[in-house]
């Protein structure tokens, strides 16, 4: 064969250009940058500055370096596991009139693909405010960490000295224009972790901050979006749920007339919002959204809480916009900035639904989020706009049993004689001879025994016990309808929520430095990827001093150097 070689690339050279030459399909891959990361013990050695270095050294040799992004936007699944990918795609695929199976949401037609490992400091299985502020500080931190590095979770003094710059922080300190988007409320942990410092998640507005806290000098999340402008103009889109985080107990919420604010400080967080942003707007339903359209500031809250799933949205009574429609509002107004943007968009109830043991809702979402992906893929363009679609940590959804190729995802497993497939097509059995569904969860509400809420059987959505009792034996499914969207699949270990799962999420990309996303990576690399591949957001912090002799930002940056005041000396 080695003698064939030769004479086969002279031809081929006469006829079709080099024989090493790569086609356009296969690019080639970008230089590799070299960065020294010091050996370490685990995990005692993990320091904040060991986690920032290490994460530069896998961007910087993945080729991130060589990114010339103008505009960046990160879409996050909440708890959107590969399994949950799976199984969305089929059931867009089945909506769509197909067998489902051969179907792609849209961010798997990206051209780049890796993993990521999602473990917090402190835990296997992570929470998704210490995984996302992974993502965007480029360090590792403990369950419920919000823009902190690792420590304590309940103590406020401790995490004083522990605040961590975000890239929105950043991109908001470089210029460019910056923007969050989530199903959630805003001040939940993953949009908060874009722009919050807390240690604990759940200090979300005055009320849930603890008086030691307050005494400390911790403000609430939702006070701190609000504060944040002091790294530039600070989001200059905001669109999610939460109003009662905003508003205060006085206060009439404009959509539910039982409803008020939980603020107790008397401060209505959204009027200074307003008198900040005289020219912005402030929008709490879809009609309001579309005629702020120019609006050069936006605030939306959507729901007193968080917003509606999608299955559930057409009965929102104050009319709610679609993740899509949310994601190309936030596009259309941060594109009019031309120094660049970042956007972060989250499918937040992805995650909710899987907490609840709800399939159907949690795949709902998932096509939802695909569905905002392609409104962005539609609204700019892969030579100048780097994607990122990843999810924050996986759930316990199982695919289980040999469904028939078309099985209804959502259904009763129906084989050809299991693995054999040596029968005619019908419900497959377990081993005492009952029908099982295709998607079930290891753990959660689902299981079958009766509750304090629910008798024994198949449960219904929405069902949150805090009591079970053992079930005797697995329920007869043969004349259940399991692709209602209120059925709960059924779950093994019995719990009030199902719980989040350990094992890798998907990364996917497409544009400017996208080329990089490949391999396993610890999740932290994610910022240094985006940090890297965008010129802008690279300059500004080698201009701050944290970048090496390559040019390479290796040195945690100190959030106060790049606030206004501090970058105006």
């Amino acid at each position: 064969m080695s003698r064939v070689t030769p004479l086969f690339c002279a031809v081929s050279t006469l006829l079709l250009g080099a024989c090493t030459s790569l086609s356009p399909s296969t690019p080639a891959s970008p230089a590799a940058v070299s960065v020294d990361v010091p050996a370490i013990a685990h995990p005692t050695g993990e320091t904040p500055q060991w986690w920032y270095r290490s994460g530069a050294a896998r961007a910087a040799a993945n080729g991130a370096m060589a990114g010339k992004a103008k505009n960046v936007i990160l879409f996050l699944g909440d708890g959107m596991s590969l399994t949950t990918v799976a199984a969305a795609r089929i059931l867009e695929g089945q909506r769509n009139g197909n067998p489902g199976e051969e179907n792609l949401l849209s961010w798997e037609q990206f051209p780049a693909t890796a993993f990521s490992k999602t473990y917090n400091t402190d835990s296997q299985t992570p929470d998704s405010a210490g995984t996302m502020t992974a993502i965007t500080t480029g360090v590792k931190s403990h369950m419920g960490a919000i823009g902190v590095s690792a420590g304590s979770r309940n103590d406020c003094a401790d995490s004083l000295d522990k605040e961590l710059l975000t890239w929105l922080q950043l991109a908001d300190s470089a210029g460019m224009a910056t923007g969050i988007v989530s199903t959630a409320r805003l001040t939940h942990a993953t949009p908060a972790a874009t722009y919050a410092h807390s240690p604990d998640r759940n200090w979300e507005n005055d009320t849930h901050l603890p008086e030691a806290a307050k005494a400390a000098g911790c403000t609430d999340i939702a006070q701190q979006l609000i504060a944040t402008a002091r790294y530039g103009r600070g989001p200059l889109v905001a669109l999610g749920g939460g109003r009662g985080q905003f508003t205060t107990v006085n206060e009439q919420d404009p959509e539910y007339a039982d409803k008020v604010g939980l603020r107790l400080d008397g401060r209505n967080l959204v009027a200074e919002w307003q008198a900040a942003h005289p020219q912005g707007a402030y929008v709490w339903n879809a009609d309001k959204l579309k005629a702020a359209a120019r609006a050069p500031a936006l605030l939306g809250l959507f729901e007193p809480d968080h917003m509606q799933y999608e299955d559930d949205r057409a009965k929102d009574r104050g009319g709610e916009p679609s993740l899509a429609e949310l994601t190309r509002a936030a596009i259309a107004n941060l594109s009019q900035h031309q120094e660049g943007f970042v956007l972060m968009v989250e499918g937040a109830r992805i995650d909710h639904a899987n907490h609840s043991g709800n399939a159907a809702r949690a795949l709902g979402d998932t096509i939802a989020l695909s569905d905002a992906v392609k409104a962005a893929v539609a609204a700019t363009s892969a030579e100048d706009t780097l994607i990122i679609v990843t999810a924050d940590h996986s759930h316990t959804l199982n695919f289980v049993g040999y469904p028939a190729r078309g099985n209804a995802i959502l259904g009763k497993v129906k084989d050809k004689g299991g693995e054999d497939g040596t029968g005619g097509l019908d419900l497959a059995r377990d081993g005492l001879g009952l029908p099982y569904t295709t998607l079930t969860y290891a753990n959660g509400p689902g299981y079958t025994g009766a509750s304090n809420q629910q008798p024994a059987g198949p449960k219904k959505f929405p069902h949150s016990p805090s009591s079970f009792e053992a079930a005797l034996g697995r329920p007869d499914l043969t004349h259940v309808d399991t692709e209602h969207v209120d059925y709960m699949q059924e779950a093994l270990v019995p719990s009030k929520s199902e719980s989040h799962g350990g094992e890798d999420v998907g990364i996917w990309a497409r544009g400017p430095g996208s080329k990089a996303v490949r391999g396993t990576l610890e999740q932290n690399t994610l910022y240094h990827l985006i940090v890297q591949a965008t010129p802008r957001l690279r300059e500004r912090l080698c201009a701050a001093g944290t970048c090496d002799a390559q040019g390479v930002p290796v040195q945690l940056p100190q959030p106060k150097k790049f606030e206004r005041q501090a970058s105006a000396k």
